[in-house]
């Protein structure tokens, strides 16, 4: 045995004599942190899978609120970590940016967010293009995981066809979505972490308070629509994500907080 070895020649060295590496284990906050870590992807890729095996949709994407390389420090973005069901690999790891695409929009405005065809959709950028027509992707879905005030990340949920999204599978991913954030938050509070704060819930947008002022009237979505020179599955997203923004469940109850809010005459 060598003589540093011992617990003499040790303290004649100055170091401890705790067994080597004894100094390098890890705390109780490093090691939650890091079971934290573990239990939030092991949530979100059975996330991704079950929205392709319960919702019926091709693909499944979930995006983490990461900072994003060449953006100031404080601007929101995430980062697409977990995927099921994609064919190509151009949708794995891409970075996006609040505000851009289908999936940056739900970030930002932190509101479930769809159209039947992504590539066709007028109210969307389109960055991700070529990245959606390498997996052959139309109708897609968009809901975040929101946890009170903070958002943990975003689902997508696509299919390689033009289809509207009904209630029930919006309902079905919105389901899976609220239970990933609860343990995303129970996750974040067992390693004592800090969750990000979420920036406050967007105001409707003009086209958003167009549609409701009309709705409020009592005019149907093909009424609507003619009037406006838009499609009903438009108006039918405009109409819902005033909805969620305005936390009503019905065009009776967005008429009466469209009025009670001063959003409406």
């Amino acid at each position: 045995m060598k003589s540093a070895d011992t617990p003499q020649a040790a303290r004649s060295h100055g170091r401890s004599a705790h067994p080597a590496g004894a100094a390098a284990r890890p705390g109780e906050a490093e090691v939650a942190a890091r079971a934290a870590e573990l239990v939030r992807d092991a949530v979100l890729g059975d996330l991704a899978r079950r929205v392709v095996a319960e919702c019926g949709v091709d693909v499944g994407l979930v995006g983490l609120p990461e900072p994003l390389p060449g953006h100031r420090n404080g601007d929101e973005g995430m980062v697409l970590r977990h995927w099921a069901g994609t064919r190509a690999s151009l949708l794995h790891n891409v970075a996006v940016p609040a505000g851009l695409g289908l999936g940056g929009r739900a970030l930002a405005e932190r509101a479930p967010t769809w159209v039947p065809d992504y590539r066709a959709a007028t109210d969307i950028s389109h960055h991700y293009d070529p990245a959606v027509a390498a997996d052959d992707l139309y109708a897609m879905l968009t809901v975040p995981l929101m946890d009170g005030a903070t958002v943990h990340g975003v689902v997508y949920a696509s299919v390689r066809a033009v289809v509207p999204f009904g209630d029930v599978r919006i309902a079905a991913v919105d389901t899976l979505a609220r239970a990933a954030a609860r343990a995303l938050a129970g996750a974040a509070a067992w390693s004592r972490e800090k969750p990000r704060p979420a920036a406050p819930a967007r105001p409707l947008t003009p086209r958003e308070h167009e549609v409701l002022r009309w709705a409020a009237t009592g005019r149907t979505n093909p009424e609507i629509a003619a009037r406006l020179g838009l499609t009903c599955n438009t108006v039918t997203g405009y109409l819902k994500s005033a909805m969620h923004k305005l936390g009503v469940r019905n065009r009776t109850e967005l008429a009466l907080a469209a009025r009670e809010s001063g959003l409406v005459d």
